[in-house]
């Protein structure tokens, strides 16, 4: 998970335009404890930021990892961008402004999903 989001941020620094001043690294922290739990971040000096933390997580008889972070950059065209996220049991929930909104769902198709959530299961044959 933060070798796909450090590869975004590299990925962003590498598509800069050339005239732009050079981008330093002002503070960076990596911490990998013996339990399993990790925190690691950076800061840009163009303002480029990420954290990430995480645990060990034991679910049942299954092993996995519970982690939690963000990263704030500014989009190209001078919008703020936020992103904060969660990954566990139940998946990578990310969250920000920036993200697409589904639309809402017809409620001819909303009380089809509730009468098929009441029909019995079907019999297997």
């Amino acid at each position: 998970m933060k070798l796909i989001l450090v590869a975004c941020l590299v990925g962003l620094a590498a598509a800069a335009n050339p005239s732009d001043p050079e981008i330093t690294i002002v503070a960076a922290e990596n911490n990998v404890d013996f339990d399993g739990t990790f925190r690691y971040s950076f800061k840009n000096s163009d303002g480029t930021e990420a954290e990430q933390s995480g645990q060990l997580k034991q679910i049942g008889a299954e092993a996995g990892e519970a982690v939690q972070g963000s990263a704030s950059y500014t989009a190209p065209d001078g919008t703020p961008i936020r992103l904060t996220y969660t990954a566990d049991e139940n998946g990578y929930q990310p969250q920000g402004e920036h993200l697409p909104v589904p639309p809402p769902i017809p409620e001819a198709i909303a009380r089809a999903l509730a009468y098929l959530a009441t029909a019995p299961p079907p019999k297997e044959k």
